[in-house]
């Protein structure tokens, strides 16, 4: 890459990102190069999620859609894109898989933990409040081939409901500063930032 298309990328990074998290981002990058791959750094948004609002009730339900709580055990993980060791340990530590369905085929999750979240990237522990009214949502996943659909939305009207309906007013999540897409998804469903995080950390063999 040229150095005037360094620059341009750099110009373009600002403006979408902003000139703080792009000098986040450049870190990013150059700490695992620097440090032979021993030190990196995240940088997370914390997002507040409100529930019952109504806030996708324009989003038509879909009879070939179906959305269900999936335990362990269930046939349908075994189509899950995670490692089955790391789903075993979500089911065990007391995690909750709302899962989505496109006639009968995997399309979709959102996992909810309750009380406290245990982050899968760095050393720390998120803390809920113990009323019971807010829960932490993690790996938001759709099938590549859905993405340009209505599955999230049809997924996360479900969840919304079911969660509601139990009293729950916020889900809460950390989103990475430099996942773009997904912090602008998040916005549309009505997330709000709360606070950031930026954390290093170093890798030993």
């Amino acid at each position: 890459m040229s150095l005037a298309e360094r620059l341009r990328a750099a110009r373009r990074s600002v403006r979408e990102m902003g000139a703080g998290t792009t000098v986040l981002y450049a870190l990013h990058r150059l700490l695992p190069r620097l440090s032979g791959g021993r030190l990196q750094l995240f940088a997370y948004g914390l997002y507040a999620q409100p529930l019952g609002q109504g806030l996708l009730d324009a989003v038509r339900d879909d009879p070939q859609t179906v959305v269900t709580v999936v335990h362990a055990g269930t046939p349908l993980a075994s189509a899950f894109p995670r490692p089955p060791a790391v789903i075993a340990e979500r089911f065990a530590s007391g995690a909750e898989c709302h899962a989505a369905t496109l006639r009968g085929e995997f399309a979709g999750y959102i996992w909810i933990a309750r009380g406290h979240y245990d982050e899968d990237e760095v050393r720390c522990r998120y803390e809920l409040p113990a009323d019971g009214r807010s829960v932490w949502d993690f790996d938001v996943h759709v099938e590549p081939r859905l993405r340009l659909g209505r599955t999230m939305a049809r997924l996360w009207k479900a969840v919304d409901a079911a969660l509601a309906a139990e009293g729950v007013r916020w889900t809460f999540s950390r989103i990475s500063l430099f996942n773009r897409a997904s912090l602008q998804s998040h916005a549309r469903l009505g997330a709000q930032r709360c606070g950031s995080v930026v954390r290093s950390e170093e890798h030993t063999s």
